[in-house]
């Protein structure tokens, strides 16, 4: 039995209208509303429900808007697209504006049959949104059915949150503390990766024998790797058992050809070309023993690999990337620079007479344990760097460390001793992980006499809390007025929880029993500590609670305190713009890590100030500072880019470094230090293996640039997307032009604004309401509306994906379609102008054409329908109609009025061009064709790397168009009054 609605059709049930989906069935038929969302979608039955075949109802003569009506409702009607005809499936219904440049990886997996990426952009430039905009699309084209993303635990709920708001992908997370919640829902011998298709997942958690089985053999077909750096290490150095866990799992994950694999890291090499060869083996075996200096290597790696610098994108589709003009010009605001202070600080006679005693301690500790053997010499020294590290970090971290057993104490070898010893007092770049890693280490051991000796430690550090003892947090504060005096933000980073909670004691207005008091900060900074002790989710809820604090007000300042817990994956730029390393990382990685919280795309201030405090008399912090942090920092204005240290080279150093100190004293001279054999061949080996590491960067970032996809296939794309979804300078006249009609009361800001929509009808301020927050509504609270798409909280984008545009364009064009609706109606289906834009009468057709789409899978034909808006203007009477080009029909919505139109003048005039508008519909099925073949064409062309891709792809324009709106526009002084339709002044409808 066939059908009595084809696909795309109108019909009538239920009291509206309704589109006919693929989907549909001879007795079930599943229908969108016409105009809504996806979200909206419902099925019904005919046998039980009236359905009838509908026509689009024409616009009503006498419903007259003024100049601005046809180019309001035509952004209203873009903006509500959520299933968009071009051969992006996704763009029109995620809630996120991608830039340019963000596109090219999207570009590059659309032209693989099976999507291997390693996407492997700066920090700060978007790869979580350009690994999305791939999942989001594979998803919607049907080419992939499932998403896994494997991330540290410490991401997931980022992960999971920005999967949800920016792309409407829901995915349940799978963590330690999570997965026995959603096996007790599973059904006998299911999978919980075959209940739950979308899934977040612990890296940690599923790479164990236990977990990792299972995930294989049920593993999603999409497959997004975040930090993929760390789950391969180099063939020259002994993997940790965790790397090679990791690495097993993605081995066997990437083994099944057919699966999509999505690797992301900023750091590909960290230091080492056979790890970047382990990572390249994962995407495709072959990139891991190809000869990349060839342009075969090359060409076959550069349709895989996507690196990029911020210099890179920070202007894009201009004319110096090949194109013939800058109409496509992007500018991305990333802060152009961090500016660096190095800042010292002393230490009081107090502070340094323990330090004295705690080297002696340890120097004497260590020399015994030498001769006890290897095993104890390993015990020992991890205990003393322990003393020495939480010594300089703070009085609070020395008194727990002083009381605390050290972890490697337990080790039954040197070699399990270092295991356990080595995470907590040092700082590699590649982490297993920080979860844990910043709770302040032990050093007391087994041997005699030390536990009262460290007890007596302990106590004297305890005393030398506040700034008065405390030099270091006397400077800290001094340098905090001067960064919130200038209106900054910052983040100050420590290396150990108790350090962390001891400055937010200090600096804040409450004490540890949270009384009130007055902190050195003033009483309008608000300071709240994040460490390790919270989980991930409670981290974000505790930024959030200190930005709530904060509040509105200009005076008020945002002080956070925070472990390196925070020092990956979060972004922390609409909160924060400042940094202060309050204790030195031992691997200056770690210190750029930190920074790049905050120096990232969505930034509001164009340069990043950086504070390094380190104290000039404590034996340590000096060299770290010269030998790594400035090296570092020098390497990465050199190559624009960060490059990773070698663990082992730091590690080298910075034992140096403590060796020296414990055998030396503190009264050896710098100099003796720089001078010694065992620190020169540390340092000489450093400085080797990191600048060959920083050249085989910059050489890499040369001969591997993206070159798979010219700027000019990403130029034809963003211009197809924005004639279809409209462009950022339309949603800014739109939203200030409906809002202004609204009765809203604007206040402008440069190119933002905010509004107060308080005095504006009660249907707007119910459809505002749930994304503004009802708070806001009530209370009439200025909602503010930015150009720049990097928002911050209570912020509103200017842009189509904004849910706050989206809740104003649904009500703007409800309003329209309806003619009986309450309060103002900025957009209207009818107008008639008197211009001088025109030299004869002209009229401007909006309309509306539903495509029907049949996109190859590799799960088979799915089958779509679609929408695209277009504006058709002709000169003269339908009958004999002179079509204009496009560009200069969209120019009409521009035409301003020059004088005053009779309504009743207007009203004829629409009476007799609506009638005679069936003399135009050949015309508006043509040119429906024209699109379909366009489209067609355009979906062949972003897949045309892979012919199988494209087999049996086709697209049908469904007839009739709905002509949503018509516009006549008449000279002020008419050339022609023959057609019968004189231009008369007088007053506007």
């Amino acid at each position: 039995m066939a059908l009595t609605y084809s696909v795309g059709s109108l019909v009538t049930a239920r009291g509206r209208e309704w589109v006919v989906l693929p989907e549909s069935e001879p007795d079930l038929l599943v229908l969108r509303p016409l105009g809504g969302s996806d979200d909206d979608i419902a099925a019904v039955f005919p046998t039980f429900e009236e359905v009838k075949g509908a026509e689009f109802a024409p616009p009503e003569p006498g419903d007259l808007g003024d100049q601005c009506a046809a180019g309001l409702l035509r952004t209203a009607l873009r903006v509500g697209f959520r299933s968009g005809a071009g051969p992006f499936r996704s763009l029109a219904g995620i809630a996120v504006e991608p830039r340019a440049y963000q596109l090219v990886p999207l570009l590059m997996a659309l032209r693989q049959k099976t999507v291997r990426m390693l996407i492997s952009d700066d920090v700060g430039i978007g790869k979580t949104i350009e690994a999305g905009l791939i999942a989001s699309e594979l998803l919607a084209q049907g080419e992939a059915t499932g998403l896994a993303v494997l991330c540290s635990p410490a991401l997931a709920e980022q992960w999971q949150q920005e999967l949800r708001t920016k792309f409407a992908i829901d995915a349940e997370l799978v963590l330690a503390s999570t997965v026995s919640r959603l096996e007790r829902g599973l059904d006998l011998g299911q999978s919980l990766f075959d209940k739950y298709p979308n899934v977040v997942v612990s890296t940690d958690f599923i790479k164990s024998t236990r977990h990792r089985d299972d995930f294989v053999r049920h593993c999603p077909d999409l497959v997004i790797v975040d930090e993929a750096h760390t789950c391969v290490a180099a063939d020259d150095t002994s993997a940790s058992a965790q790397n090679q866990l990791r690495y097993e799992l993605l081995r066997r994950v990437a083994e099944d050809v057919t699966r999509h694999l999505i690797l992301v890291t900023a750091t590909p090499h960290s230091g080492k070309e056979s790890a970047f060869r382990n990572l390249l083996g994962l995407v495709k075996p072959e990139l891991a023993s190809v000869d990349l200096e060839t342009e075969t290597g090359r060409r076959l790696l550069a349709q895989h690999f996507v690196a990029r610098k911020r210099a890179d994108v920070r202007q894009y589709l201009t004319k110096e990337d090949g194109l013939g003009d800058d109409s496509l010009a992007e500018r991305t605001a990333f802060p152009s620079d961090r500016y660096f202070k190095d800042e010292t600080y002393k230490l009081s006679p107090a502070y340094r007479a323990l330090l004295d005693d705690a080297i002696a301690y340890a120097s004497e500790r260590v020399e015994a344990a030498d001769n006890r053997g290897r095993r104890e010499a390993r015990i020992a020294w991890w205990s003393a760097i322990a003393l020495l590290r939480s010594l300089v970090s703070s009085p609070r971290a020395a008194a727990q460390t002083l009381r605390t057993r050290s972890a490697a104490a337990v080790a039954a070898s040197a070699e399990e001793a270092d295991r356990l010893g080595a995470p907590l007092t040092s700082d590699a770049a590649d982490s297993d992980a920080l979860e844990g890693m910043d709770v302040a280490p032990g050093a007391e051991t087994e041997e005699e006499n030390a536990g009262s000796r460290l007890a007596e430690l302990a106590d004297r550090a305890k005393r030398l809390e506040g700034p008065d003892q405390d030099l270091k947090l006397k400077a800290l504060i001094k340098h905090l007025k001067a960064l919130l005096a200038d209106g900054h933000n910052p983040i100050v980073f420590c290396r150990y929880i108790p350090t962390a909670e001891y400055l937010a004691e200090e600096l804040g207005n409450t004490d540890a029993d949270s009384n009130k008091k007055r902190g050195p900060l003033g009483a309008k900074a608000v300071v709240k500590a994040v460490t390790g002790t919270l989980s991930p989710q409670q981290r974000l809820e505790r930024i959030e609670q200190l930005a709530a604090e904060a509040g509105e007000d200009a005076a008020a300042r945002r002080v956070l305190i925070a472990t390196d817990c925070l020092s990956e994956g979060v972004n922390l730029q609409h909160y924060f713009d400042a940094v202060v390393h309050y204790d030195l990382a031992w691997n200056p990685t770690r210190h750029d890590q930190r920074e790049g919280r905050v120096d990232r795309y969505g930034q509001k201030r164009d340069q990043v100030r950086v504070i390094t405090l380190y104290g000039d008399d404590n034996g340590i912090d000096g060299k770290v500072l010269e030998v790594l942090i400035k090296k570092h920092r020098q390497i990465k204005k050199d190559l624009g880019i960060s490059v990773s240290v070698p663990d082992e080279m730091s590690t080298g150093v910075t034992d140096a470094i403590v060796e020296w100190l414990l055998l030396r004293g503190r009264q050896g001279e710098q100099e003796a230090l720089f001078e010694s054999d065992a620190f020169q061949q540390s340092f000489a080996d450093l400085e080797k293996d990191w600048n060959s590491a920083a050249e085989r960067e910059k050489a890499s970032r040369s001969r591997f640039a993206q070159r798979s996809i010219h700027p000019e296939d990403v130029a034809r794309e963003v211009a197809s997307i924005r004639e279809a979804l409209g462009d950022a300078g339309e949603i800014h006249t739109f939203v200030r032009e409906s809002l202004a009609a609204l009765n809203a009361v604007i206040r402008d800001s440069g190119e933002d604004f905010t509004a107060e929509v308080g005095g504006t009808s009660a249907g707007l301020r119910d459809a505002l309401a749930p994304v503004v927050g009802a708070d806001t509504i009530e209370k009439d609270r200025p909602i503010p509306f930015r150009t720049d798409p990097a928002i911050g909280r209570g912020e509103t984008a200017l842009v189509r994906t904004d849910p706050v545009v989206g809740a104003l364009a649904a009500h703007v064009l409800n309003a329209a379609l309806d003619t009986q609706a309450d309060g103002a109606r900025p957009a209207r289906r009818c107008g008639v102008i008197t211009t001088d834009a025109v030299a004869t009468r002209t009229t401007l057709l909006l309309v509306r054409y539903r495509f029907h789409l049949t996109l190859p899978s590799r799960s088979g034909e799915k089958q779509l329908v679609a929408e695209d808006a277009r504006l058709l203007a002709f000169q003269g009477s339908p009958k004999n109609a002179v079509w204009l080009p496009q560009e200069q029909a969209v120019a009409l919505l521009e035409a301003a009025a020059s004088e005053n139109t009779d309504a009743h003048f207007g009203e004829r005039t629409m009476t007799r061009i609506l009638g005679q508008l069936d003399e135009v519909s050949a015309h508006l099925e043509a040119y429906g064709e024209e699109l379909a073949t366009e489209l067609d064409a355009s979906h062949r062309r972003v897949r045309a790397a892979s012919g199988e891709i494209v087999r049996g792809l086709s697209v049908t324009a469904q007839k009739p168009a709905d002509v949503l709106g018509a516009y006549v526009y008449l000279p002020a002084t008419p050339a022609d009054t023959a057609a019968g339709f004189p231009a008369s002044a007088g007053v506007s409808a």
